[in-house]
C-alpha cells in the first residue's frame, strides 16, 4: 500500500470511528484509489430492473467504466437510500432536516429516479438533471373522476387536479416522491392512506387496483409503464406537481466526484447516448416534456 492508499485508509478509519476527519471517504481520488464506484439503486420504473440493467445502472455503468473502476450495485429501498450514502439517518419536521445515528456507509452515489426536493437538497449534492419528471393524480378506470382538460397555466391545472380530490382517499408513501406533504397535501383534511407495506413504489398501483384507496400519486417515468402494464385499468386525472428534475446525489464532502459525473452526463447528452437511452427505457417520454430533451428548441 502506498503512503496516499495509507492516508486515505487512515482518514476512512477515522470518520467510521465517528472521529474528525476531511471528508474523503467518499471523492473521487477515494473511489479511484480503492478501484470500486459503490451505486445505491432501487429497484424502481425502470431506472433499475432488478436484471442487471435499467437507466440508472447503464448510466452509472458508463460512468464507473470512464473514471476506470468496478461498478458495483448495491441495492437499497427509499427510505434507507440516504443513510446508506451518509451513515446517518434523516429526519424530517417540516422544513427541518437532521441527521442522526450511526450506520454503515454502503454506496458512494444514489441514481435511482431520485427526485430533487428542497429537504433532501440540505443534506445531499445533486448533479446535473438526469431526467424529467411530475407528480400526477391517478385513479381506477371506472372512478367517476374525468382527466382535467389542462391548459398552458400549469399552476392552475394542479389547483384544479387537487380540488377533485376532494372527500376521496388517496395512497401516498411518506419518504419518497409521493410524500404529500412535499405538494400541500398534509393538514388540507384529505383522507390520506399512507402505504406501509414497503418501500416499493411499484406496489402503488397494485394497491389501489385492490381498493385500497380510491386515488393514488404516481411519478410520470413510473406512470408511462403503468399505464402500458395496467392497460384499460388505470386512468391520470392531472399534475399534483410542477415539473421536477430527477438526478443523481452525493454526499456534500464528494464535490469533485458530482463534477465528474456531471461531465461524463454532459458528453453523454452531447453525442447522443443519453437521448438512446432515455427511448429505450421510456418509450414517448419526449411528448411529455418536450423543452427537457430539446431545450434549444
Amino acid at each position: 500500500m502506498n503512503d496516499l492508499s495509507k492516508s486515505l485508509a487512515l482518514v476512512c478509519a477515522l470518520a467510521l470511528a465517528g472521529l474528525s476527519a476531511p471528508g474523503w471517504c467518499g471523492d473521487l481520488d477515494e473511489i479511484r484509489n480503492r478501484g470500486e464506484l459503490r451505486h445505491l439503486g432501487i429497484k424502481y420504473a425502470n431506472f433499475v430492473t432488478g436484471s442487471g440493467d435499467g437507466f440508472d445502472v447503464e448510466l452509472v455503468k458508463g460512468f464507473a467504466e470512464e473514471l476506470g473502476v468496478r461498478y458495483v450495485l448495491v441495492d437499497t429501498n427509499f427510505y434507507h437510500v440516504i443513510r446508506d450514502l451518509l451513515g446517518k439517518d434523516v429526519v424530517r419536521t417540516g422544513s427541518e432536516v437532521k441527521l442522526e445515528g450511526d450506520y454503515p456507509v454502503r454506496g458512494d452515489m444514489i441514481a435511482a429516479g431520485f427526485t430533487v426536493l428542497p429537504w433532501r437538497e440540505q443534506v445531499l449534492l445533486y448533479s446535473q438533471p438526469t431526467f424529467p419528471s411530475q407528480v400526477l393524480l391517478v385513479a381506477r378506470s371506472e372512478s367517476e373522476l374525468s382527466p382535467i382538460s389542462g391548459s398552458d397555466d400549469l399552476s392552475r391545472d394542479i389547483l384544479q387536479t387537487k380540488a377533485m380530490i376532494g372527500a376521496k382517499s388517496l395512497l401516498v408513501m411518506e419518504r419518497t416522491c409521493l410524500d404529500p406533504a412535499n405538494y400541500g397535501l398534509t393538514g388540507a383534511g384529505i383522507d390520506l392512506k399512507s402505504y406501509t407495506r414497503s418501500s416499493n413504489l411499484n406496489e402503488m398501483v397494485p394497491a389501489l387496483l385492490n381498493n385500497e384507496a380510491e386515488l393514488t400519486l404516481l411519478d410520470v417515468p413510473d406512470a408511462i409503464l403503468d399505464l402500458k402494464k395496467w392497460a384499460g385499468t388505470i386512468k391520470v386525472i392531472g399534475p399534483i406537481s410542477e415539473h421536477q428534475n430527477l438526478a443523481a446525489a452525493f454526499p456534500k464532502d464528494a464535490p469533485d466526484l458530482r463534477d465528474a459525473f456531471d461531465d461524463y452526463l454532459a458528453r453523454l447528452k452531447a453525442d447522443g447516448t443519453y437521448d438512446r437511452l432515455a427511448d429505450k427505457y421510456y418509450p414517448g417520454i419526449r411528448r411529455y416534456f418536450p423543452a427537457f430533451f430539446n431545450p434549444d428548441s
